[in-house]
Order: C-alpha cells, then structure tokens, then sequence
C-alpha cells in the first residue's frame, strides 16, 4: 500500500506535529496539564459493561484485546513512526498486557503517560524542523520518498527519524512548489502550519486524551465502534449545521486533519462525486483566492472557514481516503440545502436499439430517508424514500416506459424499514433481510405488502460507495432474481450501529459526558450469505477505481467477518435468468473495447491503480513536473477522443443534453445500454 502522503508526503505534517524557531516554541504556561478526571472513571465503567453484555462480539477484555488496544493506541498517535523511537517502544511494551487489568480497574493512568511522553517527542522537534526550514531545499538531487510503510520498523536512532522527517518535509515543500508557491510563500506556509499543529498538540486537554485512548479501545471490537468526548459530539452538531447551509458534509476531527465523517444527499459535495467518506480536507479557499492551509486547525474553525452564503465558491483540497499520495482539488458552489435535495428524483432517457426507441426511467436514490417522527406520529403522509419511488413509477408508467433502473451509485444506507418497503415495491411478500443480534437469535424481516407496483424489466446501479441499506434492497433483488445488479462491488458494510449516551446514565451529574457508538446487529441475505466485508457483486461488473483492500470494509483489519446462516424460505421469481446474464456480460465486453468514454475511463483506473501501487515518490523537481504534464497532456487526449466520439451517441433517441449527461457518465451510459437489452 502507498504510504499515504500526509501520512508521509506532509508526513510531519499531520501526523507531523512540530512547531519552527525559538518564536514559535510554545511556553510552559500554554501546556494542558494531563490528568484523568473523575468523570472519566464513570465512563470506562459504562463502556466495558456496555461493549460486554451487547456488543456483537462477545470479545472477552484479556490479554490478547490488551495487546490489540496497545498497537492501536500507538497507532492512533504515532502512525508514521516519526515520533517514537524503538527505546520509547521498548518502554511502553511492559503495558501491552496490563491495559486490560487497568480497564477493569477503571485506570487510564498509562494511557496519559503515554501521551505525555508523545508530547515531549513532538516539541522536541522544533529546532530540527526550523532548520529545515530555514535552509530550503534542493529540488535537482536524485532521491526519493519511501512510500509503502506497511513493515515501516521504529527508528533505532534519532539520525534515522531526522533522515524521514527531512524527507517528508522537502516532499511537502516540492508540493507547494509545484502547486505555484514561491520560496518565500513555501517557507510562511510550512512554518505556519507547524507552529498551529504543535499549539494544538500541546492544547489537548483531559478529555481529547481520553477520547484517543478509548477509541483505541472501542475501535479493537470493530470499526464502526467508537467512543466520542463532549466536545466531539458538540462538534457533530457543528456538522449537522454545516450541512444545512455550505457544502452538504459532516466533517469530523482526527488528530491534525478535517476528515469527512458524511456526504449529505443532495449537496454540494454529494452532487460533485468527488468527496467522499474518509477524505481529509486540508486546504480551503474562497473563491479565487490563494488557500489557507487547514492542517492542525480546530474542527470548529475549519468549519467556520468552509460555510459561507449561499451562491458563493469555495474551493477545497483534499487527500482521497484510500490514496493519499496525491492532493486532489474541487470547487463548490455554496447552497442550503432542502429536504427537497436529499429526495429521490426520477428522468426518462430514450435508448435507441437497431430500429427501436426504448424508454428508459431513471431513479435515482441518494439515501433511504424516513421521517420516523412523522410516521411514529401517524402522519397519514409522513415522507419516506418508498413512498417517493412508488409515485415516481407510476408517473413512468403512466408515460409508457419501458425498463426502469434504480441508481445507488454513492447511497451511504439510511433506514432499514426502507430498505425492506423499497423492495416490496418490485417483489411480492416474503423476506428481505435477515438480522443477527448479539444474544445469536436472527430476526427475519418481510416485505408484507401484498403485489408489487412494477413488474417491468429492472436494473440496479451501484458502486463501491453503495453501503448498508443499499446492499440490503440490491442483494435482495439480486437473490430473488427480480432485476440485474450492474456496477463495482458494493462497500460492505453489514453490521447495525446504536448510539449510547453517558448523561442518560448519570442524569444528575454536572458535567458532559461522552457518547458510545457500538455495533449490536448483523444483516444477512435473504439466502444466508452475509454482505458484511465482500459486499454485493454486481451480475455485470464494471472496473472500479476503489480497490476492497483500499477502500471498503474490508480494508480494515479488525472489520466483522463475513459469514453465512441458514437460508430463509422465499421463492425466486427468476425473472433474471443466468442465460440473459450472460448475454449482457458479453454485451458490456464489446463495449468495453470499442466505447471511447468506457476506455479512457479504463485508463483512468489504470493510472489511478498505478499511483497507489507504486513504492516511490521522487523529490526531483524536474521529475515530478514530467509526471504533472504528463497526466494533464493524457487527460487533454481523452477528453478530446470522447469529445470528437459523436458517432458513438447516435445509438441515443435522448437530447442534446441527456446525451451530454451520458458521456459525463459512462458507467451510466453503460447501464442503460445494458437495459435496452434487457428489455430486448
């Protein structure tokens, strides 16, 4: 895997946490002082009894969690081994199985020390990262980046952290080169960015300290299980507004970077389809002007930095969350944001085959919403995703359609009552999803509306960021065989998360207290198979440029295993033969090798793939400016050849602008060509 660039490319950087010259240097006086609080107590007591008796996994707090919650914890700090030495290791390994026994004591003492001494490694660093700084760099030596850190060992020595931590900085000032600063600009910007991130550092408080350590904690049973301060939830509430009024996105804080936690259906970011979960915003600009680096800020000013009226532009940089060696940039237009945006919207684009127009319907769904107040109040029309969909096929019916194909490209999930209402719109009663809870007893849960609403040809698109509920309603069409499933294989999210508030157990008592979000089910499909960790595989596959051990559940190591169960009674309608799947796999393989957009987007994928495989990064200037042009002349050819490719969309009845929307998206394009057939 590449070492992620701000991982390593700004590897101090964020990760990185030093501050430059004397100036800089943080006084005494500025220091949090580190000391667990009495609240805390109550809350390592909550959350063992919480993950015990409920959690999925029944993981017993002994020795060998210890060891997992020690790397994680270690990891959490110092992921690019640029802090701790082998020595400070060494040290620290006479906890690695003691951390359960402390737990169950209610003792966090070793986990402030711990970052105590992380601390001190980091302001330890100022005079080497001044230096650096001070001097510049020569950009025309041969010599490169290390990459790939997966077995990265601790330094034996502080001459070895110095060599990484001068590697890592040149490459960030040959990124701001390349990106148009000027020495002068190079130097302001790095010093900056230092002198806030170690202010930061040295500004964490109890109970950031505390949140570290028991993420490291919650997140050794899974993922999706995470503990979060006061201030953390405060901050999502933060986000929560931010989504109302800017770019559409919850952002969420992890160490020096701006992570997005969620893209809002509807927004600005949602409707670009660049940003994604797990991106790390790091430079933000309004308008035209120049970016102010955002590494080592504060959530809240990120935050204040990103909003702004509605209309106006701002710019983000970003780091892909399965490919950091390379910073990305998009541009947003500002917008509040309606529940009318986050609502499913419908289109009909004709598709021409030999002599024949066929009248295709486009659903498109961003999430499965549900006003679940509404619907526990008995609104008699309390708004929900089926109910929406249902209205927007009969509409399609009413204008004669031919096919209709549900796109879930990029649905995150949503309520799971939808998921099962959803499908009952296109298959008649039975199951749709089976649930596993903690205690092992499995809860089978039915579509019972009686009939169906549409019983024409179906498609479903989705990609690797189709996640939870989507899977749910995509595996069940695919099982019952009532449509195609085309696309890139799913996320692989199968697990079922809730939310636990410490306050709610201690209702008198004064202060905040955090919250625990923890895994309590498991989905299956209706068939037996878990989506948990491989996700739904499309009948139809397209190339993806998100790899599973990447970007997916199953990047991650201590993710839920897939598994299966007994097999629900529910009777196929086999609408979707083997016969015809393999007609139109043999379809999209022609069209692979003669559709202009579907292979320069190959291209695309190969040159991603290529990036993210590759060991090295040069710090040559002269070097790193070839690879730039040369992927802005590659980049200028494909969009010339899919430009100059009209005889292409002469198979297309649509208009001018539909047509356009179709080769802006070829995945798109794709599916309806494939649903043509299908109704052919």
């Amino acid at each position: 895997m590449i070492l992620k660039e701000l991982k390593k490319i700004v590897v101090a950087g964020f990760i990185g946490l030093l501050s430059f010259s004397s100036q800089a240097a943080v006084q005494k006086d500025s220091i949090a002082v580190l000391e667990p609080a009495e609240k805390h107590v109550m809350e390592i007591g909550l959350t063992m009894d919480i993950l015990g008796r409920y959690h999925y996994l029944k993981i017993a707090m002994n020795d060998s969690l210890s060891s997992v919650i020690f790397n994680n914890y270690l990891t959490s700090l110092d992921n690019s081994k640029t802090f701790f030495t082998k020595a400070d290791v060494d040290y620290f390994t006479k906890y690695e199985y003691q951390l359960d026994d402390d737990l169950k004591r209610r003792n966090v003492d070793v986990a402030f020390q711990i970052y105590r001494i992380f601390r001190e490694r980091a302001n330890a660093r100022i005079a080497l990262v001044e230096q650096l700084i001070s001097e510049g760099f020569d950009f025309t030596k041969d010599e490169s980046l290390e990459l790939s850190d997966d077995e990265l060992p601790w330094a034996s020595t502080d001459d070895e952290i110095n060599e990484r931590w001068r590697k890592s900085i040149k490459n960030q000032a040959l990124s701001l080169k390349l990106s148009g600063k000027d020495d002068v600009g190079i130097k302001e910007t790095l010093t900056k960015r230092y002198r806030r991130y170690q202010k930061g550092i040295n500004q964490y408080n109890s109970d950031d300290v505390f949140q570290f350590f028991m993420n490291a904690v919650a997140s050794s049973y899974d993922p999706h299980t995470n503990y979060f301060s006061p201030i953390s939830s405060e901050n999502f509430n933060i986000n929560m507004n931010l989504s109302l009024e800017g770019i559409g996105a919850r952002l969420t804080q992890s160490m020096d970077y701006t992570v997005i936690n969620e893209v809002i259906a509807g927004g600005p970011a949602y409707k670009c389809k660049q940003l994604h979960k797990d991106d790390k915003i790091i430079g933000v600009a309004q308008d035209q002007e120049d970016y102010v680096d955002v590494i080592g800020w504060r959530l809240q000013d990120v935050v204040q930095l990103i909003r702004g009226p509605k209309g106006s532009t701002v710019r983000l940089q970003y780091l892909k969350g399965g490919d950091e060696g390379r910073i990305n940039e998009v541009t947003l237009i500002r917008e509040k944001i309606n529940l009318e945006d986050e609502s499913t919207k419908a289109e009909m684009i004709p598709i021409s085959k030999g002599k024949k127009v066929y009248n295709l319907g486009v659903i498109t769904i961003p999430s499965f919403y549900m006003n679940f107040e509404d619907a526990r109040n008995r609104v008699p029309d309390y708004r929900s995703v089926t109910r929406d969909v249902q209205k927007l096929v009969e509409d399609l019916k009413a204008k004669n359609v031919d096919g209709i194909m549900i796109d879930l490209r990029y649905n995150g999930g949503g309520a799971l009552p939808e998921a099962i209402n959803l499908t009952g719109l296109f298959i008649d009663q039975g199951p749709v999803v089976q649930v596993k809870h903690s205690n092992g007893e499995i809860d089978v849960q039915k579509n019972t509306n009686p009939g169906v609403v549409y019983d024409g040809p179906l498609a479903v698109l989705v990609n690797r960021f189709s996640a939870s509920a989507s899977e749910i309603f995509s595996a069940a069409i695919q099982d019952y065989g009532r449509g195609v499933i085309i696309g890139e294989t799913t996320f692989g999210k199968g697990t079922v998360q809730q939310m636990a508030g410490f306050n709610r157990y201690y209702p008198n008592y004064p202060d905040k207290m955090g919250n625990l979000k923890f895994t309590l089910s498991k989905y299956y499909r209706v068939s037996g198979s878990s989506t948990q960790n491989i996700g739904v595989t499309p009948d139809v596959e397209f190339p993806s440029a998100f790899d599973a051990a990447e970007f997916g559940e199953s990047s991650r190591p201590n993710a839920l295993k897939w598994d299966q169960i007994i097999s629900s009674y529910y009777q196929p309608t086999n609408t979707i033969s083997e016969e015809i799947i393999e007609n139109l796999r043999a379809l999209y393989q022609e069209d692979l090798n003669t559709d202009v957009d579907l292979i320069n987007m190959q291209k695309d994928i190969a040159k991603m793939r290529q990036n993210q495989d590759r060991k090295k990064l040069s710090l040559n200037l002269n070097e790193r400016k070839q690879e730039q042009d040369e992927n802005d002349k590659e980049s200028d050819l494909q969009k010339k050849l899919s430009e100059s490719a009209g005889k292409i969309y002469q198979e297309y009845s649509a208009s001018e602008e539909d047509q356009k929307k179709l080769r802006e998206d070829p995945y798109l394009k794709e599916g309806l060509r494939l649903l043509a057939e299908l109704v052919k």
